[in-house]
């Protein structure tokens, strides 16, 4: 099925560039634009896309905003984040908002393609070494009491920490089956277990929580 991508982005040759790169791109469509957060979620209610592409300092709203509220909405839409900078912490927030993963603008053609083709696939864009010292980065400023996150803790079993701490490594479904000797179908009940118990959306925000929780510990 084809992928329906939403740009955001407050200038015009940004849009366009990736508008142009995308729809190149097989099994993906680009179905709108949006110049800010507030005119982002007015577009993700008409056109139903399967992932936006956010861009994060916008006039009106800006993108951790707009991120926040649409993955809090009732849509299945699934949140890219891009950003110049790689340690920008605005990028940190808009993963706590739910976004599903960011990518740099000046990724190319190929990695902002498989970067849409792996969230909309239901996976966290966690494996690039800078996405994980993003998060090691800033998960010491986090606003979550690590008593209540230990305490969330507390509701998983021991196979379910040990896989959300290796969500936090960055590894796939298929990486952790590997290297718990365990079929992938059975690390996927773990994970949407573990998503239930502690309230998270998706994987990356079961991923910062660990780092939260200190279950991993930054910059390991």
């Amino acid at each position: 099925m084809t992928i329906r991508v939403l740009v955001v982005d407050d200038q015009m040759m940004v849009r366009e560039g990736f508008s142009v790169l995308l729809n190149a791109m097989p099994g993906i469509e680009v179905v709108g634009e949006a110049v800010n957060g507030r005119e982002a979620m007015a577009r993700v209610e008409e056109l139903a896309p399967d992932v936006v592409l956010m861009d994060i300092r916008m006039p009106e709203m800006n993108g951790i905003e707009a991120t926040r509220r649409i993955t809090a909405s009732q849509t299945h839409a699934k949140v890219l984040v891009l950003t110049t900078f790689d340690l920008d912490e605005y990028v940190y927030e808009a993963l706590r908002a739910g976004a599903s993963g960011f990518l740099l603008k000046d990724a190319s053609a190929r990695q902002l393609a498989d970067g849409v083709r792996v969230v909309a696939a239901g996976e966290a864009l966690l494996a690039p070494t800078v996405t994980k010292r993003l998060i090691t980065e800033f998960a010491q400023r986090a606003e979550v009491p690590r008593a209540a996150a230990l305490s969330q803790v507390g509701d998983l079993t021991e196979r379910e920490t040990e896989v959300l701490v290796l969500i936090a490594q960055g590894l796939s479904n298929a990486e952790i089956a590997a290297h718990l000797v365990v079929a992938e179908s059975t690390i996927k009940t773990h994970v949407s277990r573990i998503l239930v118990k502690l309230g998270l959306r998706d994987r990356t925000q079961a991923a910062v929580f660990a780092y939260e929780a200190r279950l991993v510990q930054p910059g390991r």
